[in-house]
């Protein structure tokens, strides 16, 4: 197991209009996520890791953050980088970033609209594929041979990929998905996820075969100091080690 040792103290519980990696770039969470951007470098020795879902085992996790967060501090050190809103059913990453949501990933996948023509620039390095409307099938809609060529787009197009997904528990999107792409990321939030829907939410990703690279478990309050920081857990099987505790 490789655990974040430098982040003993972490920043105070407040809440920031935007990405902490943006507004608090020195701080210890956006010092966590540069960790984790580093050990993606390196969680592969045999084939690099371009695309990356990262799923939660249930809503309100935090995965939409970490995703957003990671996007940004990938884009920091000027790596080509597209986030994708794949959470067809409950979509935020235009809020996140406060961009339109009008079309996107929706349109693209049925042909309506080129991915050139709904990607929407961030910054020089960033760039966001919303989701776009909210379709009848999103299961069906991932798991089409159009999103398989969309993902293949994207890597030659882009150096990372950053596909946030529905949560594990909910429905069958992250699984489907996670076949697709180089490596999943899971996202538990302290004092919130049991050790059951950990234990269920890697064995969902287990059983269709996708690349655990990591856990993340963010929100996580020392008491001492009531701040809070990110541990990143290098291997899949410390999620089940993690639930224990």
């Amino acid at each position: 197991m490789f655990m974040e040792r430098g982040l003993r103290k972490g920043i105070a519980n407040q809440q920031y209009n935007g990405f902490i990696v943006e507004q608090k770039p020195r701080s210890m969470v956006s010092e966590a996520y540069k960790k984790l951007r580093t050990n993606i470098q390196y969680s592969s020795f045999d084939k690099e890791i371009k695309t990356i879902v990262v799923t939660s085992a249930q809503a309100a996790e935090g995965k939409s953050t970490v995703s957003g967060n990671l996007a940004l501090s990938f884009a920091q050190i000027d790596k080509k980088v597209v986030i994708v809103d794949c959470d067809l059913r409950k979509p935020s990453i235009h809020k996140n970033f406060k961009i339109s949501n009008l079309v996107g990933l929706s349109e693209v996948i049925t042909g309506q609209v080129a991915l050139e023509d709904v990607v929407q620039k961030y910054n020089d390095n960033l760039y966001i594929l919303p989701s776009g409307k909210i379709p009848p099938n999103p299961s069906e809609m991932l798991s089409s041979s159009a999103m398989a060529a969309l993902i293949e787009n994207l890597r030659d197009k882009y150096d990372i990929a950053i596909l946030d997904s529905a949560p594990l528990k909910a429905v069958a999107d992250a699984q489907i998905l996670s076949v697709k792409v180089d490596g999943t990321i899971l996202v538990i939030r302290a004092q919130r996820t049991n050790k059951e829907s950990v234990i269920d939410a890697k064995n969902f990703l287990n059983k269709v075969g996708a690349n655990i690279i990591g856990t993340v478990l963010n929100s996580v309050e020392t008491i001492k100091e009531k701040s809070y920081y990110y541990y990143y857990y290098e291997t899949s099987e410390e999620s089940d080690r993690l639930a224990m505790k």
